[in-house]
């Protein structure tokens, strides 16, 4: 009995605490004062850690192609080269010290060495971490085990950097810090500095192609007093000095039309778009496409002109006409599959063709809501035409099917307010979206020239907009008033950029090719 309430009260007494954990070598905070303490040190000896300015004379690949024949063991007495970038490692061993420095362009080392530095060898080591950007200049040494290296003769402190660098080990991973912090992510990953120096590459050459074809960029405004060109939700904001609501645009569509109005044949816009939705991998609420309008064309022009866009930017910024994207090879080679929305859902729906359901008979809306339902397609219930129903099952049945450049041709006027009517399809528009690895990365028309068809669309739009519909938008009278002057044959493009990027690239994410991605508060 004693031996039991022993163990009963065992039970019942509180555990006792754990142990504190003693951190894993210094904290941030005391890393950071050591590093203020060291600026102190380097200012006491008259020296200034932030320079001014500096001058290399050579880049990382510069110095590897350079001296790419210099053998092991042996130095280039009569080199005379000057290098910087930030240091990365340090292996200080006796009166020898290696750091791997890198540059924009790679890494290099430096060979450092007390015997040729004297008593500024004993400030390096004092004085320098991990991260820091140092320039030096000596001359070119191969060491016995192969490494190229600066001989350093004279080292410059350029700037002290006060945080240090991502364990090396553990590396710089986490996906949400990564974005947060992209400029360590960009530090320490050079596979990321290389996805933005393509993205770089790449909004250059398309500029470059349109521009040779005769294209104009021209800049549109940013703040608009009534948002259009899609369907979106826009951010609102407001101008103080002319109090006026304002929202940030949704698409730059219906200035770059009025500039072909104006006389301007062939018109373009790379830049910025904000649209006040969803985020996901696909989808970032500020991200950057690219709009064109081409006089006297249509929507087969701007096919071509697809097609020829981007297979041209992949072979000549990557050298390529197939990548590789999440393990899948896509073909960019011209020519593109070309399949009309209503053929694509057919294939899906076991031969039921809904482009034969006469347009005007009410029971035809039955009929497609019925094959849909009976082909698992969700949300048709309250779809009130046949043109809603086929966009509603093609969204459902076929994008993510769409893994080879394709364009999808003909969309149902129901779902295209500024595309032309189709020249032989009733109930149809000269429109083309293109999906490639599943997603949309493009869309065209056939310019909707007619300004009383136009602005009955728009009162289509302002009716839904006034029934609640956060993405439809007013009417654009000042574009109605441009419209009627009379606007000329026009094919026009829109491209995500992003989305062009992510597929050359190879990015999982719409993030990973945006370099700073929005992103909620940490709490």
């Amino acid at each position: 009995a004693v031996a039991e309430l022993k163990a009963l009260k065992a039970q019942l007494e509180p555990a006792p605490a754990p142990a504190p954990v003693e951190p894993e070598g210094p904290t941030p905070r005391e890393l950071f004062a050591a590093r203020v303490d060291k600026v102190a040190q380097i200012r006491a000896a008259d020296v200034e850690p932030y320079a001014y300015s500096f001058a290399p004379t050579h880049s990382a690949t510069q110095l590897a192609a350079q001296f790419s024949e210099l053998e092991a063991g042996a130095e280039d007495e009569e080199a005379d080269v000057s290098v910087a970038g930030r240091i990365m490692t340090r292996r200080i061993m006796g009166k020898l010290a290696f750091f791997t420095v890198q540059d924009e362009t790679g890494t290099f080392q430096l060979y450092l060495d007390k015997k040729r530095l004297k008593e500024q060898f004993a400030q390096i080591k004092a004085w320098t971490d991990g991260g820091d950007i140092v320039g030096a200049r000596g001359t070119v040494k191969r060491t016995e085990k192969g490494e190229l290296s600066v001989y350093v003769s004279d080292f410059t402190m350029l700037t002290k950097a006060l945080m240090p660098l991502p364990d090396k080990f553990k590396g710089f991973t986490d996906v949400s810090k990564r974005y947060r912090q992209r400029h360590l992510d960009l530090i320490v990953n050079p596979e990321v500095r290389a996805t933005f120096r393509t993205r770089a590459k790449i909004t250059s050459w398309i500029r470059r192609y349109l521009d040779e074809r005769d294209f104009l960029e021209i800049e549109t405004p940013t703040l608009n007093s009534n948002p259009g060109g899609a369907d979106a939700k826009p951010f609102e904001t407001y101008h103080n000095a002319l109090d006026l609501d304002l929202t940030l645009r949704i698409a730059t569509e219906l200035h770059l039309k009025r500039l072909v109005i104006g006389g301007f044949d062939r018109v373009y816009e790379l830049g910025r778009i904000w649209r006040n939705e969803g985020i996901s991998t696909r989808h970032n609420p500020e991200f950057t496409s690219i709009e064109l309008y081409q006089a006297y064309a249509d929507y087969h022009d701007m096919m071509d002109l697809t097609e020829a866009l981007v297979a041209g930017v992949a072979k000549d910024v990557l050298g390529v006409d197939k990548v590789m994207y999440q393990g899948t090879e896509i073909d960019l080679s011209p020519p593109w599959r070309r399949v009309t929305m209503s053929d694509a859902v057919k294939e899906k729906m076991d031969g039921f063709d809904m482009s034969e359901l006469p347009r005007d008979d009410p029971e035809s809306v039955n009929k497609a809501r019925e094959a849909a339902v009976a082909a698992g397609v969700p949300n048709v219930a309250d779809l009130k035409s046949v043109g809603q129903i086929l966009n509603e099952c093609f969204e459902h049945l076929c994008e993510e099917d769409l893994i080879q450049p394709t364009f999808v041709l003909d969309h149902p006027k129901e779902i295209s307010p500024l595309a032309k009517p189709h020249r032989s399809k009733p109930g149809c528009t000269e429109r083309f979206e293109l999906f490639v690895v599943g997603r949309e990365l493009a869309n065209s028309f056939s310019e909707l020239t007619d300004p009383v068809d136009q602005r009955e669309r728009f009162e289509v739009q302002a009716a839904k907009k006034a029934a609640g519909d956060d993405e439809a938008h007013d009417v654009d009278e000042d574009f109605l008033s441009a419209l009627e002057q009379g606007m000329p044959p026009t094919g026009g493009l829109g491209i995500g950029i992003d989305r062009l990027i992510m597929l050359l690239t190879d990015a999982p994410s719409i993030r990973d090719v945006i370099a700073f991605p929005q992103m909620k508060p940490e709490a």
